[in-house]
C-alpha cells in the first residue's frame, strides 16, 4: 500500500485531495466549534490541503506533536505558521510543550493510514503513536471523533486486531464516507 501511494503521479494526488475535501464536507462534526487535528502527509499520504481551509473559522485546526513518552500532543497551526522537524523529519508546530493539547481535548482526529477495513480497523505505520495517544477511546465513546483517512485502494477485507488497537468511528477515502460498523 505504502508503495503504491508513493507511485501516484501529482495530478492524482491533487484530484485526490480535492475529492477528500469533498467527502469531509459531508461529516457533520467538523462543521461544529473546537479542536480538530489532522496531520502533515508524508510518504505518498493523502493531503489534508484542501480540505484544511474549508473547515469553518470557529473550528481550531491542530497538528499532531511528539511527546516525549511515545505519545502525541497536539498543537494550534494555521498556514504560515512556524514549523519544526520532529525527529522523523515530519513538520510540526514550533510551539512550548505547555501549549499543546492532549488527545482528549480534540473533538474530531483525521489520522492517516496504510489500510483500513469497514468494521473499522486500521493499518499505520507500526510506531503506536496514535494507538497510545487514544487508548482511552477503546473505554468511551467519542470525542474525539476518530476519522481514518486514505485513498479507496488502501481499504482491504479484513484487517487482524490486536488488543492495543483503537478503532475508527469513520473512515475518508477520496471516493466516500464511510460509517465504520463495529
Amino acid at each position: 500500500m505504502q508503495a503504491r501511494r508513493r507511485a501516484l503521479d501529482a495530478r492524482t494526488r491533487i484530484a485526490s485531495a480535492e475529492a477528500l475535501a469533498h467527502q469531509l464536507g459531508a461529516l457533520p462534526a467538523l462543521s461544529a466549534p473546537g479542536y480538530v487535528a489532522g496531520y502533515w502527509a508524508v510518504d505518498g499520504e493523502l493531503s489534508l490541503h484542501a480540505a484544511v481551509p474549508r473547515l469553518a473559522d470557529h473550528v481550531v485546526y491542530c497538528l499532531p506533536c511528539l511527546a516525549d513518552d511515545t505519545r502525541l500532543q497536539f498543537a494550534p497551526w494555521r498556514a504560515g505558521d512556524p514549523l519544526v522537524q520532529n525527529r522523523y523529519g515530519i513538520p510540526e508546530p514550533d510551539l512550548a510543550p505547555s501549549s499543546r493539547l492532549s488527545p482528549s481535548e480534540l473533538s474530531v482526529v483525521l489520522l492517516p493510514l496504510v489500510a483500513f477495513d469497514r468494521r473499522g480497523n486500521r493499518l499505520g505505520m507500526g510506531a503506536g503513536y496514535y494507538d497510545r495517544s487514544f487508548a482511552f477511546r477503546r473505554e468511551r465513546a467519542a470525542p474525539p471523533l476518530l476519522v481514518g483517512i486514505g485513498y479507496a485502494f488502501q481499504e482491504v477485507d479484513t484487517l487482524s486486531v490486536q488488543p492495543w488497537d483503537v478503532p475508527l468511528d469513520f473512515v475518508v477515502t477520496e471516493r466516500e464516507l464511510i460509517a465504520c460498523q463495529r
